[in-house]
């Protein structure tokens, strides 16, 4: 499939095993030092050419092995991973999560992902901790260790350090026969790879299933804690996303924006009544009584079905005789993203707002919208 992931060397020279971190190939090395390593890979690509056709089978190979490393690990998920999340899920304190090289920049995202979630996580870099930045760990922290092999200096080095501290450590590791396993409270098995790098140099397949265990181990948590989605809204005020899981009370019309009437009002009078400078808005709400429930709605489009029917006669009778009884409504603790979907799929132009006991408390008006949500509205919704 590959070339061979062994350096050739000289027969005189001494080679030597390293095993290189977050990865499990074992690769020789002369005993003159990576520096010879690095000279005859160079002269292979500087040598070799590989064709559209070559390139594309070798890219189809690198996705393939890292898809079966993704299935292997699937059948190492035990009960440790549940011990895990349940652990970060009831800490009360900081969760820092740590890693050097590779396994640094999954941990990150790892951060990332848990903090997006609800969960107090922060990156630690290793050999930045043990110059001082362990001052950031009190007890009834956790730290996530992550190192594929578990034997990189700066984790170990920082790990004992943690130890003495009486912090809880969890490793994504290896095995928990390894040094960073032994030295752990729990350890996450994430077991061999085959790295997808030729040469066997490059973190790859161990990468992806470092990260996609983090993903598990993440969501798991933010599920056992409970956060729910408007946790998650919080979390992320800015750009489309946070628009969409914002409170269509951030955006919905209220008080003299929305134009609400009683039943027994006539439709002229209603109109009339209503007009003036105000957010223009297709839809009049209709309730029975002040304070009281919607019972209808008055659109643009029932006045203009009204002249075309040659029924204007109806405009001076009451407007509950031409509104639409038994609107489709949204509730004001609904998201924006709720909003969107019921008016794309009812085909509606304006949508009221209620509260607990059904009365109306504001509109959404489907122009509030544009360019604040991408929209997909079908051709025949009602404009």
């Amino acid at each position: 499939m590959f070339p061979t992931n062994k350096v050739e060397a000289r027969p005189d020279a001494q080679l030597k095993s390293h095993r290189l971190d977050p990865g499990t190939t074992m690769v020789p090395v002369p005993k003159a030092g990576r520096l010879h390593m690095g000279i005859v890979a160079e002269s292979v690509t500087i040598n070799q050419t590989i064709d559209r056709e070559s390139g594309l089978a070798l890219a189809r190979d690198v996705v393939r092995l890292e898809v079966q490393a993704l299935n292997q690990l699937i059948h190492k998920i035990d009960d440790s991973l549940y011990d895990a999340s349940t652990l970060i899920a009831e800490s009360t304190g900081l969760i820092h999560v740590t890693g050097m090289g590779k396994a640094g920049w999954v941990g990150q995202k790892f951060a990332a992902t848990a903090a997006s979630l609800g969960l107090r996580a922060f990156f630690l870099h290793p050999a930045e901790a043990v110059h001082g930045d362990m001052g950031r760990v009190a007890r009834g922290d956790l730290v996530v260790a992550m190192s594929q092999s578990g034997e990189t200096e700066e984790i170990l080095r920082l790990a004992r350090a943690l130890r003495q501290a009486g912090t809880t450590i969890i490793a994504l590791t290896e095995s928990q026969s390894n040094p960073l396993g032994q030295l752990s409270d729990l350890t996450i098995e994430l077991g061999r790879f085959q790295e997808a790098c030729p040469m066997g140099l490059a973190p790859t397949s161990s990468t992806t299933a470092m990260m996609a265990i983090g993903d598990a181990l993440a969501i798991l948590a933010a599920q056992i804690k409970g956060i729910l989605p408007e946790d998650f809204a919080a979390n992320h005020p800015a750009g489309r996303l946070g628009r969409r899981l914002a409170g269509v009370d951030q955006i919905m019309r209220t008080g003299r924006h929305v134009r609400i009437a009683y039943e027994s009002e006539l439709v002229r009078d209603v109109i009339t009544r209503l007009g003036g400078a105000r957010r223009r808005s297709g839809a009049i709400l209709v309730i029975k009584e002040q304070g009281g429930e919607l019972v209808g709605i008055f659109t643009d489009s029932d006045l203009v079905r009204l002249l075309e029917r040659g029924r204007a006669n109806m405009l001076d009778r009451p407007i509950s005789e031409s509104m639409t009884t038994n609107p489709s409504v949204i509730t004001v603790s609904a998201t924006v993203a709720d909003a969107v979907e019921a008016l794309k799929s009812r085909k509606l132009s304006e949508l009221p707002v209620v509260n607990h006991h059904s009365q109306p408390v504001g509109l959404i008006d489907v122009t509030d919208l544009i360019g604040l949500v991408a929209l997909d509205f079908d051709e025949e919704a009602d404009h």
